[in-house]
């Protein structure tokens, strides 16, 4: 059964009464995560051969730099795109924001019925763009990456979560659900073959042997 999450931060008594209004939540369908289905095993395994292999470098990073939330229609951002894309009976109001709904986070398999406790992931960080070869981008093209909503680039997932993972490669991080992996690292590759985007070597060994089982 997912695990299904009201918010987190509760006094003694709001915990009680949460734990009521939880339990008729138990039962409700289950979001899904609506991330762009990335590529095959087997055309990821060739799109990794083809990356440059470098050094990161991180010199000058800003995540300013990016510029991240734009407006994709009416007064629509990505982020709140992207929480419609990827939630169960979101309701919107007049200004787009979520007012109500629930998010499946797949890298963890917890459920949400509060936006607020939904950050919408870059699934390669912006800093490790930059360090990968964004810094030489134009800021317009810099833009485009940041909301990216064609590659599978935006996911949303479980705010913690996404602040632990940080902007780490899948050398040092991957997602704790073993049965969403084949699918993160497929996403990885996919979107830094497009973007042209290098890997270092640690990052390119994990992928490897990621990409290995999918």
């Amino acid at each position: 059964m997912p695990r299904f999450y009201a918010r987190r931060r509760l006094s003694l008594a709001a915990a009680a009464t949460a734990l009521i209004s939880a339990a008729t939540l138990f039962n409700a369908p289950t979001a899904s995560a609506a991330l762009p289905t990335p590529v095959s095993g087997a055309t990821a395994r060739s799109y990794l051969a083809s990356l440059t292999v470098a050094t990161e470098d991180r010199t000058g990073y800003n995540r300013d730099l990016f510029p991240h939330w734009i407006t994709q229609s009416g007064s629509c951002n990505t982020r709140e795109v992207v929480l419609k894309r990827d939630g169960t009976n979101v309701q919107q109001d007049s200004s787009c924001a979520a007012t109500s709904g629930s998010w499946y986070s797949p890298y963890d398999g917890a459920t949400w019925s509060a936006a607020s406790d939904v950050d919408i992931d870059h699934l390669v960080p912006l800093a490790e763009a930059w360090d990968s070869g964004a810094d030489s981008w134009t800021t317009s093209r810099r833009q485009s990456f940041a909301n990216d909503l064609t590659r599978p680039q935006l996911i949303a997932v479980t705010d913690n979560v996404n602040q632990a993972k940080g902007d780490q490669d899948p050398a040092t991080w991957m997602p704790s659900r073993t049965t969403y992996r084949c699918t993160y690292v497929r996403a990885w590759v996919q979107v830094k073959y497009y973007y042209g985007l290098s890997v270092d070597s640690a990052e390119k060994s994990a992928l490897t042997n990621y990409l290995a089982s999918c």
